[in-house]
């Protein structure tokens, strides 16, 4: 069961095209597990339609003609794909089946919204390891994120914000158990140290280093900015 979801003002930057392309997969990811969201971003999005639509109507009249004109080449259009409708579906469904991530002997499928966006490879330290999506933006990093089984991310709190998406496996930290799905948004005001037991497949986003707080791992602090 899904615990956290994106709040509804995000859901409604989201349907309006106004997130940048981190954040947007992150909300379209999300969505492909949680139907309630789904709901959500069909009733905006039918909402905004509306607003739209009647925001158009009340400056413009369309005549008869235009009309007729535009039914005509409706038409016209879903008569001419009808014959290639099948084989096009076909290859999406295969585009989907191939959409998927190898780490360390594991397989994960992953959500449709990523198919264009894994051409990279993993690189880590011990039990994480890190796959780096270029979304074009200069200060968010955005990242599939692997923990191995019986693996943790050292204690940090964060200088800026980290979102999670949870894709695979399990994780927990001092707040709670996390299931896929579960969409989680931290800030400077939590500090935790994710934990899993089975292993676990994320995706991330940073907009500035973490900052480690115990043990060896701050030594890691001075060069923050090189690691995230």
């Amino acid at each position: 069961m899904i615990n956290y979801h994106p709040d509804q003002h995000l859901l409604s930057l989201h349907a309006k095209g106004e997130l940048p392309l981190s954040m947007s997969i992150a909300i379209s990811a999300h969505a492909e597990y949680c139907p309630h969201c789904q709901q959500q971003l069909s009733q905006i999005t039918t909402a905004l339609s509306e607003q739209q639509f009647e925001s158009v109507t009340t400056h413009q009249s369309i005549d008869s003609n235009a009309n007729h004109q535009l039914d005509a080449l409706l038409d016209n259009l879903l008569n001419s794909t009808l014959d290639t409708l099948e084989i096009e579906q076909a290859s999406t469904v295969d585009l989907i089946e191939d959409n998927s991530v190898s780490i360390k002997g594991q397989h994960y499928p992953l959500p449709r919204v990523f198919r264009k966006q894994i051409n990279a490879s993993w690189q880590g330290i011990g039990k994480v390891s890190r796959l780096r999506l270029d979304t074009g933006e200069p200060q968010a990093r955005a990242s599939l994120l692997h923990i191995d089984a019986n693996g943790e991310i050292p204690e940090h709190t964060h200088k800026g914000t980290e979102l999670t998406l949870l894709l695979a496996g399990e994780f927990s930290d001092c707040y709670n158990t996390y299931k896929p799905g579960d969409f989680m948004l931290l800030d400077k005001e939590h500090q935790h140290s994710p934990k899993t037991l089975e292993g676990c497949l994320c995706y991330t986003i940073v907009d500035a280093p973490l900052y480690f707080t115990k043990g060896f791992s701050k030594l890691l602090n001075p060069i923050g900015d090189l690691l995230y």
